[in-house]
């Protein structure tokens, strides 16, 4: 069971990082890049409040869906690195911070979906030991 709430505090550990970790780059893009510090002020908002559900297991349809909404901010990410991309029309430049976000949007997906396999094993579980105890 500890080992079981591991998983959820680390998935939400990783969104809430890489939540702040987007936060801080909304100063230093303001002045030049407008879209992109609404860009990651929404993306880093999204990301702390995801800690919430995982933290509070509001169960699989909230972890998939913050799948979902993770791989379209690494999916943003990996298409504004190539050149000639429709967003940004040039390429980006790859640095530490870029890269650690990204590691930890990475790192929460893989546990995320940790957690919906364990649960979904579980349930056969339980349904499976229901159906032996009649």
């Amino acid at each position: 069971m500890i080992a079981q709430k591991g998983l959820y505090y680390a998935a939400a550990a990783t969104t809430a990082i890489a939540g702040i970790l987007h936060l801080t780059l909304v100063p230093s893009t303001l002045n030049f890049n407008p879209n992109g510090a609404i860009l990651f002020s929404v993306g880093g908002i999204a990301q702390i409040f995801w800690a919430l559900p995982m933290i509070r297991n509001w169960g699989r349809v909230w972890y998939s869906v913050g799948i979902g909404g993770t791989l379209v901010l690494i999916t943003i990410w990996i298409m504004t690195r190539m050149p000639g991309n429709p967003i940004t029309g040039r390429a980006g430049m790859i640095n530490e911070m870029g890269t650690a976000v990204e590691v930890m949007e990475w790192a929460f997906v893989g546990l995320c979906a940790g957690i919906i396999a364990y649960e979904s094993k579980r349930m056969r579980l339980d349904k499976k030991t229901a159906a032996d105890a009649k």
